[in-house]
């Protein structure tokens, strides 16, 4: 794949991804205006079925993939040195797979309970 259409998936996949963060932040919206849980139990009932527990899932990934790309796009263009720039992308590549796992633990921990 060449440069050109490499920087065209970025940019495609963050279009994706804000629309599915504002379809589904939409949806949490509406949901808790309308239909609030009353009750933590409730809450955790809504979070452990598989429509709400898939989507918040992708919502998460989604939320990732962003700030991935938006993060490593401002210090490509901003952060000369290789070095510096290496680091930074290594550690918030390490904080943004950390906090996925912690997700992931917290959706798995629901739907179990």
């Amino acid at each position: 794949m060449s440069r050109k259409a490499s920087g065209l998936k970025a940019w495609a996949i963050q279009r994706l991804t804000a629309i599915y963060i504002g379809l589904f932040a939409l949806y949490l919206l509406l949901m808790f205006l309308f239909s609030a849980p009353a009750s933590y139990f409730e809450w955790k009932a809504w979070m452990g079925g598989p429509f709400v527990s898939i989507a918040t899932l992708l919502f998460v990934v989604s939320v990732l993939m962003h700030a991935w790309i938006g993060i490593r796009d401002v210090l490509i263009d901003y952060v000369h040195p290789i070095a510096i720039r290496a680091g930074l992308l290594g550690a918030v590549a390490l904080f943004l797979v950390a906090m996925g796992l912690w997700a992931a633990q917290a959706l798995i921990l629901v739907r179990l309970a």
